[in-house]
């Protein structure tokens, strides 16, 4: 094999070049593959709302969950929605 010899400002130029390659052919491809967002349901809109009021009764004061927190929180929604 032959051997080449790049300085750092060829290496750099020739890495800008192949990354900004991958980036339009990446954003090509993402613009015909979008699809269009599905309307929320009525039921995942109710749940929503009824998670909003319930989550601080489950959340502590600096902000995390607590014990088991998220999982009764989500049960307690859904106990509202129906």
């Amino acid at each position: 094999m032959a051997t080449v010899t790049l300085t750092l400002e060829e290496y750099e130029a020739l890495r800008a070049l192949i990354g900004s390659e991958r980036e339009s052919e990446g954003a090509m491809e993402e613009a015909k593959a979008t699809k269009p967002k599905r309307k929320a349901s009525a039921y995942n809109r109710k749940y929503s709302k009824a998670f909003g009021q319930v989550k601080n009764r489950y959340m502590k004061k600096n902000g995390g969950w607590k014990k088991d927190g998220f999982k009764r929180a989500a049960a307690a929604a859904r106990k509202l929605c129906k």
